[in-house]
């Protein structure tokens, strides 16, 4: 898989970030949250990020440009 950085809340890595890959898929990295009382599938996982980040991403296109939608 590659993957490419779209948008982050920091530049040295280490904070929620929106990865693009060439699946046509967006990888999130973020805060795992404790307790959030959600019943997942064991391979699944959720991650907190700052809203502000979908925000940008959107606003910037990035999300678009890089997982256009195939007609």
């Amino acid at each position: 898989m590659l993957v490419r950085k779209l948008v982050s809340s920091c530049e040295d890595g280490e904070c929620p970030t929106l990865y693009a890959t060439d699946r046509g898929t967006i990888l999130v990295q973020g805060e795992t949250p404790a307790n959030h009382g959600l019943e997942l599938p064991g391979h699944e996982t959720v991650v907190e990020i700052p809203a502000e980040l979908i925000r940008k991403a959107i606003r910037d296109n990035l999300i678009q440009d890089a997982c256009p939608v195939v007609r």
